[in-house]
């Protein structure tokens, strides 16, 4: 399980999209979003740097907790 620090979520079109930019990259994830914290919670075969760099894509800033 790895886990992020993400910026800028603020409602759950943020979530929804953060979540699709994962599973795109990896059917089998398992994403958990926790909103009022901005912690970003993923289980993948994906490296972290990836991960990052989806989450960047959408707009948000994140980085490895």
């Amino acid at each position: 399980m790895q886990r992020f620090n993400v910026q800028g979520m603020t409602c759950g079109h943020c979530v929804k999209a953060v979540t699709n930019a994962i599973k795109n990259d990896d059917p089998a994830a398992q994403v958990q979003v926790e909103l009022a914290s901005g912690v970003v919670q993923v289980e993948s075969s994906l490296p972290a740097e990836r991960v990052v760099e989806l989450i960047r894509e959408e707009g948000y800033e994140a980085q490895v907790a």
